[in-house]
């Protein structure tokens, strides 16, 4: 079993039901969530609020996520971790993601097992937000 924190969780997606699934899981794993359906949002939402982690689509009208990742690790050098989510073939874009300063990467479609063991690989309790402590298997 791992500890980890409710955390402020960013969904960039541009998927109404693909936002859904990602929100129910989250949210199922005891995390809170905002829902930004491209990169412009993603910024915008993150001039408002402090999130541990932005589950980021890379495909998404407006500004892709792996420009949206790039200028959130040029504003914001301490900020949240960033887990890719993406359909597109892994080799093909996993060297972008990581060039760009994502921490880690998931397929689409999102699994929950998968989903819950990236968080926990990315997150530990010093680096998250104060909350109630949740018991997650692994």
């Amino acid at each position: 079993m791992t500890i980890i924190s409710a955390l402020n969780i960013l969904i960039a997606e541009d998927n109404p039901v693909n936002q859904k699934v990602a929100q129910l899981m989250l949210q199922r794993l005891g995390h809170r969530t905002d829902l930004a359906a491209n990169g412009q949002e993603v910024l915008r939402a993150m001039e408002n609020r402090s999130y541990d982690l932005v589950l980021m689509d890379i495909q998404m009208p407006k500004m892709d996520g792996i420009e949206a990742t790039k200028h959130i690790r040029s504003r914001w050098q301490q900020g949240p971790k960033i887990i890719a989510i993406t359909s597109f073939d892994p080799e093909f874009c996993r060297e972008q993601c990581f060039s760009a300063g994502v921490d880690d990467f998931i397929n689409k479609p999102i699994r929950m097992n998968e989903l819950d063991a990236a968080i926990d690989r990315n997150m530990s309790l010093s680096s998250s937000k104060s909350g109630p402590l949740l018991f997650q298997p692994i």
